[in-house]
């Protein structure tokens, strides 16, 4: 059996202004975790184990009692430089840490041929807007030279990303912070 249809999906409660995360787990780890997807007819986990780990990991981390989600990722729904770039990002860029599109795109030696000004910092952008696993590989970290950057979902992404990086450190709270202090 392939591992696209080995998915099974979990919803995690979180305290985002996206609502709850999807995730879908495999017998290698974490393949998918969104924001703003639906589950409707997609095969449920039932493993009692991957449940508790999931859902409890990513409690522990949304209520600021953890700085590392700590599970394993299955790195199968990306691939070639889109893979890399995602894990120099997993790799390199910690928790309270940013770093720009520009500057990841150098980091991850994916882009070394492209003589383009600003091309590999947006393919970059698009690479973070297609990241299969959100959360996991943080690409709420990856921010623009001049400011936060954008975040897929539109104007509710901004505010999960915004949320991600105040819960981090990154920003400060503002009156309407309802994370962990």
């Amino acid at each position: 059996m392939s591992q696209s249809r080995s998915l099974s999906w979990l919803t995690v409660p979180t305290p985002l202004p996206s609502g709850p995360m999807h995730v879908a787990v495999t017998p290698l780890g974490v393949a998918s975790a969104g924001y703003l997807e639906h589950l409707d007819e997609l095969p449920r986990c039932t493993d009692e184990s991957k449940i508790a780990a999931v859902t409890g990991r990513m409690a522990d981390y949304l209520a600021g009692r953890r700085r590392e989600l700590g599970l394993p990722i299955d790195w199968s729904l990306s691939s070639g430089p889109h893979r890399a770039v995602l894990q120099t990002l997993w790799r390199d860029v910690p928790y309270g840490r940013t770093i720009t599109y520009g500057e990841l795109a150098a980091r991850s030696g994916v882009f070394e041929d492209v003589a383009e000004p600003g091309l590999a910092a947006r393919t970059v952008g698009q690479m973070m807007a297609a990241n299969p696993v959100a959360l996991l590989v943080p690409c709420h970290r990856v921010v623009a030279a001049d400011g936060i950057g954008g975040f897929g979902g539109g104007r509710v992404g901004i505010e999960v990303k915004r949320w991600l990086l105040t819960l981090e450190g990154v920003l400060e709270p503002t009156l309407d912070w309802n994370g962990p202090l």
